[in-house]
């Protein structure tokens, strides 16, 4: 059985990131309706799980110390949002779950190693709609992330 609520978690962390990145270094408004789409609250105001999944990403992604917000607007969005230096750094490496078809065999090995950046990996991901694909590349930098943070635990 597919857990659909982790793949809609990863392709929120995705376009969460890349829409950091492609900001940063500036703050940013971070609406929730942006990434998981508009709806309308129900006659009590309230949103759906799936709303409020994404905007629980927001706020663990913050948490976990791959971005910074200043404050929650509502249960809209986060303002004045942006990456950390961790994550720009993790961003803009290499990442070893290339996704096929994302980097043309005969490319000069520039292009081939700016695509293999994770944030254009992220990219190549959510243009292929490939869930798989997508989850492949959010594990991989959730998985770093995670070693560097032990190594810094370590080093104290």
């Amino acid at each position: 059985m597919s857990d659909i609520h982790i793949s809609d978690f990863n392709r929120d962390i995705a376009i969460i990131l890349i829409r950091l990145y492609n900001q940063f270094p500036r703050k940013t408004t971070l609406y929730v309706e942006d990434i998981a789409g508009y709806e309308e609250p129900d006659e009590f105001g309230l949103h759906s799980d799936r709303y409020l999944s994404c905007l629980g990403a927001m706020l663990w992604l913050s948490e976990e110390g791959f971005i910074r917000h200043d404050s929650v607007v509502k249960q809209e969005a986060i303002d004045q949002a942006v990456i950390t230096n961790s994550c720009f750094v993790l961003l803009n490496t290499a990442c070893h779950n290339i996704i096929e078809g994302s980097i043309e065999p005969d490319a000069p090995s520039s292009i081939s190693q700016m695509k293999s950046l994770i944030i254009n990996q992220l990219r190549s991901g959510l243009k292929s709609g490939s869930s798989a694909s997508i989850g492949s590349v959010v594990q991989e930098l959730l998985e770093r992330m995670s070693s560097r943070l032990t190594a810094k635990n370590d080093n104290l």
